[in-house]
C-alpha cells in the first residue's frame, strides 16, 4: 500500500509532466486489426499480457467475466461496427419485455455433451438468481427480474422480463452460457472451465499464468466463425504483467503478442511494426462514497469539490498528453453516448458554495463545520491505469488547496475493490472503465440497495437518475436514448459520479492479428500468429 499526503509543488510536477507528453499518444488504427501478412504459425502459442490476476475463472464472479471468452459463448455476440450476430443462436427475435433465442445445431459442451436448451436456461438461471451473488453476471444482465423457459424439441430458449427493458437481446444475449456439468458443482469453475467455447481452460498457477488448449470441432463462433483457420494458435497463455512500462518492453521484444497499453509507454511503441487497435474508453470514472456518516453524503459538498476541479488539467493527466474531458460516463461511439457533462457538472465557485453549505477556515486553514475538519480519503490503483495515481493527486492538491485533509492512497486493484464492496473505507474513488455498451449496464452502480453483494458500492440515491432510468427502460433500443441522457444529467448536477476524460486505450500485436469487439474485448476466433 502507498499513502501519502499531497503537497501542492508535487502537484505541479505532474501538470508539468503531463504538459511534456502532449504529441505522446499515437493515432489509432481502427478496432478490427487484419493483416495479409505471411506466412502464418500452424499450431502456434500465442502470449497475451494481463494487468491483473484472476482469482477465480467462473465467468460470472468479478474477475472471471474477463478471461470468459476464450472458453465460454454467449447466444449472441456484438460485431466492431455494433450489429447483433449469431452465436450459439442462430437466429433470435426480441420485443420489450421477452425474447427468443434458437440454437445453433451441433454445439457441444467440452466434455464432448450436446448443448440443449434445458441446459442454456439453466445457465441463465443460475446467473440471475440474486441469492447466488454472481457480481460479474449482474454486470451483464437486465437489471430487473427475469423468467426463463426451454423448449429442446425446438431448441429455443424463451426470456419473459417482469417489467420493459430496452436491451434484453444486449444483456441476457451476451451472457457466457455455463455447460450442466459446471453448474452441477459451481466451485469447479474456480479451477477450470466447462463451456462451449473455442478453448478450454488447460493449466493454471497462482498469479498466473493461465493456459487455454484450443478446442477441436468448434464451428459456432461470432457469426458462425471456426477455430481452425490457418494461424490460429493452438495454446493462449494468458501472463500477468502489472507494469505497463514492462508490457511496452516485452512488446518491442516479442516476449508477449498481445497486450493493451494506455498510458504514455504508448510513444514507444510506435513505428516497430505492431497491430494495433484503438478501444474508446472512460478515464478516471470516478465514485464518491454517499454511504449515511460519510462526509460526501452530503451533495452540496459534492458539488462543490467537483465544481473546483480543473476539468482540463484533469484531462491532461489522465490521457499523458493532450487530454479531452470525458463528455458522458460512457464512451464514445457507445450507444445513446452524447456530450452530457460540460452542461451539467457543477461549475460555480467552489469556495462560495462551501461557505454557503456552512464549511469555514479555521485558524490552521482547516475547512470546518461545526468544529469538524473536513478529511477525505482518496483511493487510486495504476492497476486499472497507469495515469489514475496522478489524477487522484491532482483532486487531492485542489482540495488541499480548499483546506481539506487528504489522505491519498495507492494501492493494489484488488484491495481497491475490497474497500469498495468489502469495508467502505473510501471517500473517492479514482478508476477507469472501457465504457460499457449500454447505458443500462451502469443502472446497478448508480441505483438499488447498496448491501452486500450489490453493485451500488457508493450508495448512491437519485431520485431523478431512477425516474429518467425508468422511463427509458420502457422505449426499445436507441428510442430510449433521450431518457438515458437525462439519466446520466442527473447523475452529473448531484455529483455523484465524474468522469476525467475520453481516452482510448490501445491494444498491440506483436507479429499477430486479431479483432477487438466493444470494449476491448480481443475475439479469440479471430487470433492469427505469423512468422
Amino acid at each position: 500500500m502507498h499513502r501519502r499526503t499531497v503537497s501542492p509543488p508535487r502537484a505541479r510536477s505532474v501538470v508539468a509532466a503531463a504538459a511534456a507528453l502532449v504529441s505522446a499518444v499515437p493515432a489509432g488504427c481502427g478496432g478490427d486489426v487484419s493483416s495479409t501478412r505471411t506466412p502464418v504459425v500452424v499450431g502456434g502459442t500465442v502470449t497475451i499480457a494481463s494487468a491483473s490476476e484472476t482469482p477465480s475463472f467462473n465467468p460470472y464472479s468479478q474477475f472471471g467475466l474477463s478471461l470468459a471468452p476464450y472458453a465460454y459463448d454467449s447466444l449472441v455476440d456484438v460485431a466492431r461496427d455494433g450489429r447483433v450476430v449469431s452465436g450459439l443462436a442462430e437466429r433470435w427475435q426480441a420485443g420489450a419485455t421477452s425474447a427468443r433465442f434458437t440454437l445453433r445445431k451441433g454445439v457441444t459442451c467440452s466434455d464432448g455433451t450436446a448443448l440443449t436448451a434445458s441446459g442454456v436456461a439453466r445457465s441463465l438461471r443460475y446467473a440471475g438468481d440474486p441469492r447466488n451473488r454472481l457480481v460479474g453476471a449482474r454486470a451483464t444482465l437486465p437489471g430487473v427480474p427475469f423468467t426463463v423457459s426451454a423448449d429442446d424439441a425446438a431448441r429455443t430458449v424463451s426470456v419473459r422480463t417482469a417489467s420493459p427493458y430496452s436491451f434484453i437481446v444486449r444483456t441476457i444475449g451476451l451472457l457466457p452460457v455455463v455447460c450442466p456439468a459446471g453448474l452441477a458443482d459451481p466451485g469447479v469453475l474456480d479451477r477450470s472451465s466447462e463451456g462451449t467455447g473455442p478453448y478450454v481452460l488447460s493449466g493454471y498457477a497462482s498469479g498466473g499464468p493461465y493456459l487455454f488448449t484450443r478446442r477441436r470441432g468448434y464451428a459456432w463462433g461470432p457469426a458462425g466463425a471456426g477455430n481452425t483457420a490457418p494461424g490460429q494458435p493452438e495454446r493462449i497463455v494468458v501472463t500477468v504483467v502489472q507494469q505497463e512500462s514492462t508490457v511496452a518492453n516485452l512488446l518491442l521484444t516479442g516476449g508477449v503478442n498481445i497486450a493493451m497499453v494506455t498510458g504514455p509507454d504508448r510513444a514507444r511503441l510506435t513505428d516497430h511494426g505492431l497491430a494495433t487497435a484503438q478501444v474508446p474508453t472512460v478515464v478516471g470514472l470516478t465514485f464518491f462514497n454517499e454511504r449515511s456518516g460519510r462526509p460526501l453524503s452530503d451533495p452540496a459538498l459534492r458539488r462543490a469539490l467537483v465544481g473546483a476541479l480543473d476539468r482540463k488539467g484533469l484531462a491532461n493527466v489522465a490521457i499523458g498528453g493532450d487530454g479531452t474531458p470525458a463528455r458522458d460516463l460512457t464512451a464514445p461511439g457507445s450507444l445513446c453516448h452524447s456530450d452530457v457533462a460540460a452542461r451539467n457538472l457543477p461549475s460555480r465557485d467552489a469556495v462560495r458554495a462551501l461557505r454557503a453549505a456552512g464549511w469555514t477556515k479555521n485558524a490552521r486553514g482547516e475547512l470546518v463545520k461545526r468544529g469538524r475538519p473536513l478529511r477525505l480519503r482518496v483511493l487510486s490503483s495504476a492497476d486499472f491505469g497507469s495515469t489514475l495515481p496522478s489524477v487522484a493527486e491532482l483532486m487531492a492538491v485542489t482540495w488541499q488547496a480548499l483546506g481539506v485533509d487528504v489522505d491519498l492512497v495507492g494501492e493494489s486493484r484488488n484491495a481497491v475493490v475490497q474497500a469498495m464492496y468489502g469495508s467502505g473505507d473510501f471517500d473517492v474513488v479514482v478508476g477507469s472503465s472501457p465504457g460499457p455498451p449500454l447505458p443500462a449496464q451502469l443502472v446497478p452502480y448508480f441505483s438499488g440497495p447498496p448491501s452486500s453483494g450489490e453493485l451500488n458500492f457508493a450508495h448512491i440515491s437519485n431520485p431523478d437518475y431512477d425516474r429518467f432510468v425508468a422511463r427509458a427502460l420502457r422505449s426499445p433500443g436507441s428510442a430510449s436514448c433521450a431518457d438515458w441522457n437525462r439519466a446520466a444529467a442527473a447523475l452529473l448536477r448531484s455529483a455523484d459520479a465524474l468522469p476525467v476524460a475520453d481516452g482510448t486505450s490501445t491494444v498491440y500485436g506483436y507479429r499477430t492479428t486479431f479483432a477487438v469487439a466493444p470494449g476491448g474485448r480481443i475475439v479469440p476466433t479471430s487470433i492469427r500468429l505469423h512468422r
